[in-house]
């Protein structure tokens, strides 16, 4: 009973890290980026 349980575990896991990966490379995952320009003052002196 405990094998069954522990199988069941492991299997579950496994196909959770398959979709986790699957997820990732599907393109979902992805940051928006933008241009951020701001202006900076140097003091040369």
């Amino acid at each position: 009973m405990i094998r069954r349980i522990i199988k069941l575990l492991v299997f579950l896991a496994l196909l959770g890290l398959i979709g986790l990966v699957g997820y990732g490379y599907s393109g979902l995952m992805q940051p928006q980026s933008r241009e951020i320009t701001r202006p900076v003052d140097l003091d040369v002196d």
